[in-house]
């Protein structure tokens, strides 16, 4: 199981996502519960690493463990709410199609 907790600020901006575990959906190197995750949270870390306005931190120290922590300028804001609710909706639609592979949870932190 893959387990993801998304923690967003007042706003609803993502400031936080740390994604643990395997789907055990399939073999090692052709599950694509994993693979639809995996494909998210890169894409997500490297288009936010590219972006003025936009700080993040994250690590993926070993199979099956990923951190990303956001932090945002006025500059930034609007983008990193577009491509947060991106990044949602598309880990969402992998949690709703294999609900026995991946949990999502989002939780807000008020500041």
């Amino acid at each position: 199981m893959i387990r993801i907790d998304i923690v967003l600020d007042e706003a609803g901006i993502l400031r936080s996502c740390t994604a643990r575990g395997h789907a055990n959906a399939g073999k090692t190197g052709a599950d694509i519960v994993c693979a639809a995750v995996s494909v998210l949270t890169r894409t997500m870390v490297r288009v936010l690493s590219d972006k003025n306005g936009v700080t993040i931190r994250s690590d993926a120290p070993e199979s099956g463990r990923l951190r990303l922590e956001t932090e945002y300028t006025a500059e930034g804001r609007n983008f990193l709410s577009a491509a947060g609710e991106f990044f949602i909706t598309g880990l969402a639609s992998v949690a709703e199609e294999f609900p026995g592979n991946v949990t999502l949870n989002i939780s807000e932190r008020r500041n």
